[in-house]
């Protein structure tokens, strides 16, 4: 299967399938205000980043993938880190029973983002849960895992916002809900994949257990408009 549209994922979701999230113009598109706030440079070499202060606001910070040039004049380098894309490379897996499984919707903002505060699963915002379906095990009212989709281009659909409260953790509760995810994309013909920081050594063996193979490194930087 041709790999092409991974090589840069959001550019492509954003001036495809989920264009009508995107900001921005020329070599730069973004997700709205409200989304994750994460960049897309057409050409990571040659960054516009003139076009993105155009669609940024003073003192906003957003995840930039596949940039490692030198900051620009008005911005400033808040993160540098390696960001590892995992496909999978599986038969579909089995599912089970989960507690308190149910699709996240827009009742579930504020537990969705107080785990995602808690627990930094990446870049997450209050409208996040519409760029696709996210589910979520809860405990009474409160959420203690969830796992969603975020970016999606040709039939490659990302599995993101993977987190378990830290009272809940050892349960198996987020993989449960990526399995799910997981099982459905592949009946519809699409092919999983996701982002991991490559230092998070932990994660990246849980995912490659689960049947996820890793595809390639890339930088990952946070910046913000602003004074330095």
């Amino acid at each position: 299967m041709a790999t092409a549209l991974l090589d840069n994922i959001f550019w492509h979701a954003l001036n495809g399938p989920q264009a009508r999230w995107a900001a921005g113009g020329g070599g730069v598109r973004r997700y709205a205000t409200g989304f994750s706030p994460i960049v897309a440079f057409e050409d990571a070499s040659n960054a516009d980043f003139d076009a993105l202060a155009a669609c940024t606001t003073d003192g906003e910070s957003l995840y930039v993938s596949g940039w490692s040039g030198a900051v620009p004049p008005g911005w400033r380098l808040d993160a540098d880190a390696t960001l590892l894309q995992m496909v999978w490379d599986a038969p579909a897996p089995e599912v089970g029973p989960l507690p308190g499984l149910r699709p996240l919707g827009a009742a579930d903002v504020v537990e969705v983002l107080a785990l995602t505060a808690l627990t930094h699963p990446g870049p997450f915002g209050p409208r996040t849960i519409e760029l696709g379906e996210y589910l979520g095990c809860f405990d009474g009212e409160r959420l203690i895992a969830m796992a969603g989709e975020r970016s999606q281009a040709g039939r490659w659909h990302e599995i993101s916002g993977v987190c378990t409260h830290p009272d809940a953790q050892g349960r198996g509760l987020a993989a449960g809900l990526m399995n799910r995810l997981i099982r459905r994309q592949l009946a519809e013909g699409e092919v999983p994949f996701l982002h991991v920081m490559r230092s998070n050594a932990n994660a990246v063996r849980l995912y490659g257990r689960m049947g996820f193979r890793e595809r390639m490194e890339t930088p990952v930087r946070v910046v913000t408009r602003g004074p330095a």
